[in-house]
């Protein structure tokens, strides 16, 4: 759990509008990442003097026959000329018309809605979600999909990055290719998870609270997010108004009564008085340094997971469904198998999770060193673990921080990077440590399977992949690989 990926984690958030940041070039025979994507919808629609205007094609519509899911939660499609549409609010075998929503003539691709549907799929249902739907909230890709059919989407895409940037099959992953449900997600037809703890606010010029469009600062009132958890729609922040607010977060810690708001004024705006149903601690983000300072009541929330708890202060990261905690702990524990005196690693450690599961398994006479960027989860993490000597954390970046400490081998590692992934160096670096057992943890399909590949240039193969659907309604999903050295006689 770590504070340097919280930016990129809180991606699953409700106002989520980027595309994914990493991957190649998308089209209809690679339904991978967009990253140029993304630059692509950002460039001016006007081209340098003297060259000819983009014409737009925002608006135009596309009877269209959907295709396969891709990674970002749209399908894909064709336009009768055979340009490519990534379609949201839709389902693969579908026809549709498509309403294109960014793009121009000549483009490689488009991004399109799903305005009519001709001929439903079977998956198909309501969106319970009343703000769900095109040109409306941008946080749930699947609303419109049963919750069967969107855990076989995740697995689909897991799959195809799989193969498309590691080069393996479910079955050479160990993985028997489903996404799991968190515990007590399976729910009645209609009923939706209330499994979001953090949920980021947006403020509209009115002062109502809402959450942003998809790939868009246009804000979306609402009077209640479905996924979000009882503890944070039971504190009214959508009933009340927020002058001079730029954004409200919430959050409501698991396995403790805490409640916290932390509160990013508009620039030169002032704090309204905080008067919410539920106590609360109250958070303010400067806007000289964007530091987090507190207001009032405590710094920080009590969170609870493995049988510990853990203080997560200003704001910091925590995995946002109430179970994934516990559940990516014991895949990880169970993937690792700590033995008595081990030595392990526990890289982008947050405030400390896995390095206190595993410092309790490999006991006072094993070691355990855990490696974070963000000043406050180290400080956190410090006191999380005071009571177990035989655990240090140090502040910085991994890739900076790792080769400094002179570590030349060790018996487990267990990373959790950022969306963006490892990268090449610092996994080229882990493969040197003769670790018998790795544990990574990601929350991008695409960024583990680079990262396996490069695993695999190092002498690591995957021994077990389990992927959990701990963003329910969205299109993330959570994966845990454990990796072990390639026998010499393989």
């Amino acid at each position: 759990m770590q504070s340097e990926s919280q930016a990129s984690k809180e991606a699953a958030a409700p106002q989520e509008h980027q595309a994914a940041p990493l991957g190649t070039e998308p089209d209809a025979a690679s339904i991978g990442h967009e990253r140029k994507a993304a630059s692509a919808a950002q460039e001016p629609t006007t081209s340098p003097v003297g060259q000819e205007e983009k014409v737009s094609l925002v608006g135009t519509e596309y009877e269209v026959e959907v295709g396969p899911v891709a990674h970002g939660g749209h399908c894909i499609a064709r336009t009768a000329e055979g340009q490519v549409l990534f379609v949201r609010h839709t389902l693969p075998g579908e026809k549709i018309v498509a309403r294109v929503t960014d793009g121009d003539e000549g483009a490689r691709f488009l991004r399109a809605d799903a305005v009519t549907i001709l001929e439903a799929s079977k998956d198909r249902v309501e969106a319970p979600c009343p703000f769900s739907g095109p040109g409306k909230c941008g946080g749930c890709d699947w609303q419109h999909a049963k919750p069967g059919a969107q855990r076989r989407l995740k697995g689909e895409v897991v799959a195809e990055q799989l193969l498309r940037l590691a080069g393996l099959t479910p079955e050479e992953a160990g993985w028997d290719g489903t996404v799991m449900p968190a515990e007590g997600d399976k729910l009645p037809a209609g009923q939706v998870p209330q499994w979001r703890t953090r949920v980021q606010y947006a403020v509209d010029a009115e002062g109502r609270a809402g959450l942003r469009k998809h790939r868009s600062h246009d804000i979306q009132p609402i009077d209640h997010c479905m996924i979000a958890a009882p503890g944070v729609s039971e504190l009214g922040i959508e009933k009340r108004e927020w002058p001079q607010m730029a954004s409200v977060e919430a959050i409501a810690a698991t396995g403790s009564s805490d409640r916290q708001v932390v509160l990013t004024p508009t620039p030169g705006g002032r704090l309204p008085l905080v008067e919410l149903d539920k106590p609360v601690s109250v958070l303010r983000v400067h806007e000289k340094d964007g530091g987090v300072h507190k207001v009032h009541g405590r710094a920080f929330v009590r969170e609870r997971a493995d049988g510990r708890t853990y203080r997560v202060g200003m704001g910091g990261f925590w995995q946002i469904h109430p179970q994934a905690a516990d559940t990516l702990m014991r895949a990880v524990m169970q993937g690792l198998m700590p033995r008595k005196g081990e030595t392990a690693l526990d890289l982008y450690c947050g405030v400390g999770l896995f390095a206190g599961s595993i410092a309790e398994r490999v006991g006072d006479q094993g070691a355990v060193l855990g490696i974070e960027s963000g000043k406050r989860a180290v400080e956190d993490a410090r006191h999380n673990l005071a009571s177990m000597p035989h655990v240090r954390v140090e502040q910085g970046k991994v890739e900076q921080v790792l080769p400094r400490t002179g570590i030349t081998e060790t018996d487990l590692i267990v990373l959790d990077p950022p969306r963006a992934g490892a990268g090449k160096q610092t996994v080229k670096h882990l493969a040197t440590l003769g670790a018998r057992r790795i544990a990574y943890v990601a929350c991008d399909p695409a960024a583990l399977a680079r990262d396996l590949g490069y695993f695999k240039e190092g002498g690591y193969r995957v021994r077990t992949l389990r992927a959990f659907d701990l963003f329910p309604m969205t299109h993330h999903v959570e994966c845990v690989a454990i990796l072990e050295p390639v026998k010499k006689d393989d």
